[in-house]
């Protein structure tokens, strides 16, 4: 009998400890969740002062996930929306150089992750504009972010709302080699898959004075993700989208280097340099930069498949 009511009293113990324990994870997940929530939201990003980089060509991202404004008497053209944390930034850097967040009439995507489409919808809300995306890319974005190339912890993250990013309205979709005009502006898609089925470089003419140069703004040159997780191995379908890609765009004759993330184009120095130098344009126009990363990308995507043999 003694040992029957010792028996009861220790599960009884237990069950007290485990919903002690369970209380005490359902408070720290209420507690730091929200935080955790509104951590990548932000993705750690700090503000960067906005300014002109040729023409009617203007970066308004912040310190590393890149934001182009293009102006123009009919309209604006915003390329990319950051996280979903950093539209806010992006719209207090359209305004401090003197424009209005209204006039943006297109909105464009480099690819659908979380940094660069997360803040679409925010800021197609405030400026009313049209959403064009390549239609590789469009079922990821309208899902928020969920894609069968992602990891599968990944799309756990997404689903559980952590990493989902609120879906913009799709207006249009395009194909490679689509031209989207609005006024005086216009931009060439050149889909350059691989980090994204979808992944777009946006190539387009700027006018700086009597010369007209060629902006690139190339959609992503890293690999979709770290080869040693889990073993993951490029399919023949990958493969041939980025062998594809490289080819694209050494094809481009660019002039002014620009990328989806501020390091790749040496953001930081150029932004440094254009103060000192005589023509602030100068730094910006970087054909050999631009060729450069592109073989370095290349050599990586080879060694990784040779690794993979």
């Amino acid at each position: 009998m003694i040992s029957t009511v010792r028996t009861k009293s220790g599960k009884n113990r237990k069950r007290r400890i485990l919903a002690g324990i369970a209380v005490l994870l359902v408070v720290a997940a209420l507690l730091v969740v929200p935080k955790w929530k509104v951590a990548i939201n932000n993705g750690g990003q700090l503000p960067r002062q906005p300014f002109r980089i040729a023409g009617n060509l203007y970066y308004v991202g912040s310190r590393d996930v890149t934001c182009f404004l293009l102006t123009g008497p009919e309209g604006h053209v915003l390329i990319d929306g950051g996280y979903p944390g950093t539209a806010p930034m992006i719209l207090k850097n359209i305004a401090t150089l003197g424009f209005r967040i209204t006039d943006v009439k297109i909105l464009l995507n480099s690819h659908a992750h979380f940094d660069h489409a997360g803040g679409l919808a925010a800021l197609q809300q405030a400026s009313g504009a049209q959403l064009w995306v390549s239609e590789a890319d469009a079922a990821m974005i309208s899902s928020g972010g969920i894609s069968y190339r992602n990891m599968a912890p990944v799309n756990w993250l997404i689903y559980s709302g952590l990493m989902r990013y609120p879906a913009p309205q799709i207006d249009h979709q395009f194909k490679d080699g689509a031209q989207i005009s609005l006024g005086p502006i216009r931009l060439t898609a050149h889909v350059t898959a691989g980090h994204t089925p979808g992944c777009t470089t946006w190539a387009f003419p700027v006018q700086d004075g009597k010369r007209e140069l060629l902006a690139v703004s190339i959609g992503s040159l890293s690999l979709p993700m770290p080869t040693s997780l889990f073993n993951w191995k490029y399919d023949a379908t990958l493969r041939h989208e980025l062998e594809r890609s490289f080819v694209t765009l050494r094809s481009l004759p660019a002039d002014i280097y620009l990328s989806s993330h501020a390091r790749p184009f040496s953001l930081k120095r150029k932004f440094e340099e254009r103060t000192a130098a005589k023509d602030p344009v100068t730094p910006f126009i970087d054909r050999k930069g631009y060729l450069e990363d592109i073989k370095k990308a290349e050599a990586q995507f080879c060694k990784t498949l040779e690794e993979q043999q």
